[in-house]
């Protein structure tokens, strides 16, 4: 399975290649004030991909740490509540046995 992994890891880059050297073109980009930048298209797709990515990347890392942590003061209770159970067995009953009713 590991070596799947690695498979298609170096197809996606193997592609990344070639849409880099089949696409090495010039990008005009108008900024502000009439200044003008010139950035190649391969660089311009990757900025705007990692725009992308990066605040959902965010949200998910801190979405699995809030749920780690929650995780772990759950166990920590349960821990806590284990604890302060009784280790020998009771002989007597929880309850008291109900007392029997009269009828007439």
């Amino acid at each position: 399975m590991q070596f799947l992994k690695y498979l298609f890891w170096c197809l996606l880059a193997f592609l990344a290649a070639v849409f880099t050297f089949g696409n090495w073109t010039r990008v005009e980009i108008h900024l502000w004030g009439g200044l003008v930048a010139l950035v190649n298209l391969p660089f311009l797709l990757l900025v705007t991909f990692l725009l992308g990515l990066l605040p959902m990347l965010l949200y998910h890392v801190t979405a699995r740490w809030r749920l780690r942590q929650r995780l772990q003061t759950t166990e920590r209770t349960v821990e806590a509540l284990r604890m302060s159970l009784p280790t020998e067995p009771r002989t007597e009953p929880m309850l008291p046995a109900p007392e029997p009713t009269a009828q007439a």
